[in-house]
């Protein structure tokens, strides 16, 4: 059975405003709604490390809609990027996103996708993992990308669907959409058993 007949008597909701991650969904073929919750994002950093960031995050997101429905399926996902044991969440500024960038200039870091799929019954919470190695990027480089394209809703500063993606990519060890936002491999795993 295909997940889109599974889930026909279904009401999806994506509880996120990323324009990814309503591309990523739309693309298993699936119709569902959107809705945007006002969440406290902070969590702390000596407990949590890298997929348990996201994970709690995640988490917190489909805890905070309380409106649920018999027939609703919640599905909230966060993501952050680890390079040398710190997380690089969304940048404020053009200097924080060009911090960020310049830590992961000529490196192999990781981005960490945490998925939440809730209903009245049950909750389920998986993640993915992407290594992405950068290029060495030059100052003229980082300030085009920030300054084009303000890159600040993004983990780490960056979209690898973007410019920055396209000439700065070296390499890349896991899942293309799970860099982007939504690991849909695992998600639609995932739905098919839920």
């Amino acid at each position: 059975m295909l997940l889109k007949d599974k889930l026909e008597n279904k009401n999806i909701i994506l509880a996120s405003q990323s324009p990814r991650r309503k591309e990523l969904l739309a693309g298993l073929g699936l119709e569902f709604s959107t809705l945007s919750l006002d969440i406290d994002e902070s969590f702390d950093r000596n407990q949590f490390k890298r997929e348990k960031i996201t994970e709690y995050l995640s988490a917190k997101k489909a805890k905070a809609y309380t409106e649920i429905k018999l027939n609703d399926i919640i599905i909230t996902s966060d993501t952050t990027v680890w390079v040398d044991d710190e997380s690089l969440e969304k940048a404020a500024n053009r200097e924080e996103a060009y911090e960020m960038l310049r830590k992961l200039s000529g490196k192999t870091h990781s981005v960490y996708t945490s998925v939440t799929i809730r209903s009245t019954e049950k909750e389920v919470t998986f993640s993915d993992e992407t290594q992405v190695t950068f290029a060495l990027l030059s100052d003229e480089e980082i300030y085009y990308y920030i300054d084009t394209y303000k890159p600040y809703d993004k983990a780490g500063a960056y979209g690898v669907q973007e410019w920055i993606g396209y000439i700065g990519v070296d390499n890349m060890n896991g899942s293309y959409f799970n860099v982007m936002g939504l690991p849909t491999h695992k998600l639609y795993k995932e739905l098919i058993r839920f």
